[in-house]
């Protein structure tokens, strides 16, 4: 589905890959309908917007209150008449410790904003995307939905219940015109680590960058390129190509290899 002219709904868009992926589709001439829980920052994102603003409509919203969630997409059709598609971006990670070291608060924070977040948004905007001649689906995973990090074991599984869910959509509107994508984004440079309350964003700028990591905006132009081009899967970045095809030939050592890689954060008897 080419985007231009098109409405999308997305989440997270006050900041990092969120927030790249507003500015890219109001630059391919769509209309975009972008939702934080953080009003500064969806401020941030209309005054980088420019004179492309005109298209843009901003919505302070938490997606893990289903009954908003399910009375939103009538807030969008007030403003732009129509949706034709949703790109679920908005995630946060769990502290660096293991699933014996975190409590039951953070795990259900987790889940809630990254697995049902995502779905209550899928099923509030489904009944009506299946009204358009054609729509879109994307939903945006992790390397850590397809394969574990130690410290990062519940942000995983709750990227893995997205992908499969994501997976699932695709099966089920194989022949409606709803069309459906996984992303599996690698490293990024954004401000997940503070927005998920784990740093400061003084401490999360000051951070050394991996030469692997993507710039928000070039992880968007691959996102939007394979909405546009309908696929099923995409991986984002060269570290989330490595991975996956390590992972598809030899599960096992892709993992041990990450142990490895993550060293300290792995559990030992003492």
């Amino acid at each position: 589905m080419k985007v231009k002219n098109k409405v999308i709904v997305v989440t997270g868009g006050g900041g990092g890959l969120g927030r790249a992926l507003v500015l890219h589709l109001l630059e391919l001439g769509a209309k975009v309908a972008a939702i934080d829980i953080n009003e500064k920052a969806l401020r941030e994102t209309t005054i980088l917007a420019g004179e492309h603003g005109k298209n843009l409509s901003t919505h302070i919203l938490d997606i893990t209150d289903r009954k908003k969630v399910l009375l939103f997409p009538e807030e969008v059709i007030k403003i732009h008449r129509a949706i034709d598609g949703i790109i679920n971006n908005a995630g946060i990670i769990q502290p660096f410790i293991h699933v014996n070291e975190l409590d039951f608060q953070k795990i259900e924070q987790v889940m809630n904003i990254n697995f049902y977040g995502a779905l209550y948004m899928v099923k509030a905007f489904l009944p009506h995307l299946l009204q358009r001649p054609e729509a879109h689906i994307v939903n945006v995973s992790s390397l850590g939905g397809f394969i574990p990090f130690p410290g990062q074991t519940i942000y995983g599984a709750s990227k893995a219940a997205l992908k499969l869910l994501t997976e699932g959509l695709y099966a089920e509107l194989k022949n409606i015109s709803v069309k459906v994508t996984i992303i599996h984004p690698g490293a990024m440079q954004t401000k997940i680590m503070s927005n998920s309350g784990l740093k400061t964003s003084t401490e999360e700028e000051s951070a050394p960058k991996n030469k692997m990591m993507l710039k928000p905006e070039d992880a968007a132009r691959q996102v939007i390129k394979a909405m546009e081009k309908n696929k099923f899967r995409a991986m984002v970045g060269k570290d989330a190509r490595m991975l996956d095809y390590i992972y598809r030939i030899h599960p096992r050592k892709a993992v041990e290899f990450i142990v490895k890689k993550m060293g300290s954060r792995t559990l030992r008897n003492e």
